[in-house]
């Protein structure tokens, strides 16, 4: 477990075939199997840690941990009919999940208002995506990435509009246009809470089979330091949409990222997250890890978190789960479902 640890927090010298960087969530990473397990892994040229194809070398040393690379995928060589690489509609995340972030700008995005840890905007900029990924395009991507990569389930998240959908309404109409082109492909949603939460019954009458609706902590105090825009979103907004969620969707099939390393305290996290859990909402733990291109880094000189501490939350709420019956992977489609930015699944939660 000490040597995953280190890999999640401290990453890999190389470059795998699947990579990315910038965007919505964890970046600037690496897809490989680990033991036979998706792992999104930091690429850090300073890391002690080098991939060199089919290892991973501590200091020219075998690890012993079980290594292949995600192969690159077959639709990323296609474009769509107006000349569009797929690549830029949607990428490949982990091992067979396609990742789209159909509105790619967020009114969250000012410097006072942004969440230090995002850079939604940074691959638009960088013209590595587009701003609105149409339904019928992703219909299209979809398609071709069951069909030529095995691709076994879908996840769609946005960045946050000004109407009081906050995104969601442009979700159903993309979740039902590749519904109707892969009947049989899951997919997971996520968006902030909806003001009018009707829309969540929208959204899974458009096909999704999970919802995402994130709130990286549940501590105010860091929530206002860390996220300002999405700060002023009241927690007990969030607990209306995720009971709303957990009726409209059922039991483990909303999730809501925590993130371990803003400041915190471990033991409420731990509460916090065992709560959710009660309630039907899986508490996806992740570690914060600090990516060129935000706030974090460019401002604050941001660190990963302290190794122990996040084994402690990692395994103190993977055995929780284990005791009531909540996998991750029962969620079909989602962060959750694939595992790869977090530790749950390496504990079989």
């Amino acid at each position: 477990m000490n040597t995953r640890v280190d890999l999640t927090l401290i990453g890999i010298r190389g470059t795998p075939p699947v990579h990315r960087t910038g965007g919505a969530g964890p970046s600037d990473d690496g897809h490989l199997l680990i033991d036979g397990l998706p792992a999104a892994v930091p690429r850090n040229p300073e890391s002690p840690y080098v991939f060199d194809g089919d290892r991973v070398l501590f200091d020219g040393t075998d690890t012993g941990v079980e290594v292949a690379a995600v192969a690159r995928p077959r639709f990323y060589d296609l474009v769509t009919a107006t000349g569009v690489p797929y690549e830029r509609i949607a990428k490949l995340h982990g091992r067979s999940v396609l990742a789209t972030t159909v509105l790619q700008t967020c009114i969250r995005y000012r410097e006072d208002q942004r969440c230090r840890f995002c850079s939604i905007e940074a691959s638009l900029r960088a013209g590595a995506t587009t701003a609105v990924k149409q339904p019928a395009e992703l219909a299209e991507v979809a398609r071709a990435a069951v069909d030529l990569d095995g691709v076994t389930q879908m996840v769609m998240t946005t960045g946050t509009s000004a109407g009081p959908d906050r995104g969601a309404r442009h979700l159903a109409r993309c979740v039902r246009a590749v519904k109707q082109a892969v009947p049989e492909l899951p997919i997971q949603v996520q968006c902030e809470p909806p003001a009018d939460l009707s829309v969540l019954t929208d959204l899974r009458a458009a096909g999704a089979d999970a919802v995402g609706i994130h709130v990286e902590s549940l501590d105010d105090a860091v929530r206002r330091r860390w996220m300002p825009g999405k700060a002023t979103v009241p927690l007990a907004e969030y607990r209306r949409a995720w009971n709303e969620a957990v009726r409209v969707f059922g039991p483990n099939r909303v999730s809501t990222y925590l993130l371990v390393g803003l400041g915190e305290d471990a033991d409420e996290l731990i509460t916090g997250a065992i709560e959710l859990a009660e309630s039907g909402v899986y508490p996806f733990v992740v570690p914060f890890r600090p990516h060129a291109g935000t706030l974090a880094v460019d401002v604050d000189h941001a660190t990963a978190p302290d190794p122990v501490v996040l084994e402690r939350v990692t395994r103190t709420v993977a055995e929780h789960l284990l005791g009531i019956g909540m996998r991750g992977a029962a969620q079909q489609a989602g962060c959750a479902a694939c595992g790869a930015c977090s530790l749950l699944q390496v504990l079989g939660a």
